[in-house]
């Protein structure tokens, strides 16, 4: 990437653990063990999860699967 890494950062929307389970449609749980697990990049604050809307799109892409 050309940007720099402060750049970068504000141009990074972060999402919590519940908008992350509502646009997978999945549970918060779900979530919280693919970013235990590290299948989800996440940033802690405080005691709760970010996870980059990037990252989301990452792994929705990467996961998916076509059936016959």
């Amino acid at each position: 990437m050309s940007t720099t890494p402060d750049r970068a950062f504000n141009e990074v929307r972060f999402l919590t653990v519940a908008e992350v389970a509502a646009m997978m449609r999945v549970s918060k749980m779900t979530v919280y063990r693919l970013v235990h697990n590290g299948e989800m990049p996440a940033v802690r604050v405080g005691r709760s999860f970010r996870v980059p809307e990037q990252a989301v799109h990452d792994y929705l892409r990467d996961s998916f699967v076509e059936t016959a």
